[in-house]
């Protein structure tokens, strides 16, 4: 591997939480762990199931990239803080942050329990909190600023049943937003990307029939499939200075379905 600089991004350190993915399948952190190496960046790949993170790691070092595994819980304040003093150790520097970390739900706000409700919450927006929390004054600290990414979803902006959810992932969008004026001043760039209905080993290893991934491809006006890839992409892109001038925005990685009605039975 032999990166121009196109991205701005060689000898960048990076953090990629939810990095690893089932088998060799491509999620949006394993998607995005692999271009950032592309780019010439380090990366941290972090996943509380370590051998799902080293799965990552052997695909980036197999062309040629630079990357570490690491098995935290960030939704412990304790390992967000342990994680970015490890990529701080390793490379001296933090420049980059993709918020990945997520779970789903389903039901109303009859149907959820108090404690799902909470699990919910803490997975999806508490991680996301206390890992900026930690990453933010590192990234001023060892790089004069820096570039976080979060990750929402289209049942933010379309809700669809998942209540819960809907709701965690429309909080990530205000945190990203809050986020990119508090810091901006530091030179902090905060941005989101919501992906629609995309195929990947999170989706595909809850079981799906070839009827609902072929209405979940229809849900897109373009009438294609998205993956990990274009997710992945999208945070590269923000991550980068390609995209110096762009914080504060959410980005849909959809295929259009937000231009659509909403079908329940489609996703």
């Amino acid at each position: 591997m032999t990166p121009n600089d196109e991205w701005g991004l060689i000898g960048r350190v990076a953090i990629v939480t939810g990095g690893g993915a089932t088998g060799d399948g491509i999620g949006n952190g394993r998607a995005a762990a692999i271009l950032l190496a592309r780019a010439g960046a380090h990366v941290l790949v972090v996943d509380r199931e370590l051998a799902r993170a080293e799965r990552t790691v052997a695909m980036i070092e197999a062309e040629g990239g630079s990357a570490a595994a690491a098995p935290y819980d960030v939704t412990v304040d304790t390992q967000c803080a342990a994680m970015v003093q490890n990529a701080v150790s390793r490379w001296g520097r933090l420049d980059c942050l993709d918020n990945n970390v997520g779970i789903g739900s389903k039901g109303s706000v009859v149907d959820e329990s108090e404690q799902n409700w909470h699990r919910v919450m803490h997975a999806n927006v508490d991680s996301m909190f206390l890992a900026c929390r930690h990453a933010i004054p590192t990234m001023i600290r060892t790089a004069g600023g820096g570039s976080i990414v979060t990750i929402s979803s289209i049942s933010a902006l379309r809700p669809r049943g998942l209540t819960a959810y809907s709701v965690s992932k429309g909080a990530v969008i205000a945190l990203t937003k809050a986020m990119a004026v508090d810091h901006g001043p530091d030179g902090i760039r905060v941005n989101c990307v919501f992906p629609g209905p995309v195929y990947t080993p999170m989706v595909y290893a809850r079981g799906m029939s070839d009827t609902a991934r072929e209405n979940r491809r229809k849900a897109s006006v373009l009438g294609r499939e998205g993956t990990g890839w274009d997710v992945g992409a999208a945070v590269r892109f923000l991550l980068s200075e390609q995209a110096r001038y762009i914080t504060g925005q959410v980005l849909g990685v959809d295929g259009g379905a937000t231009l659509v009605g909403p079908s329940r039975a489609s996703e």
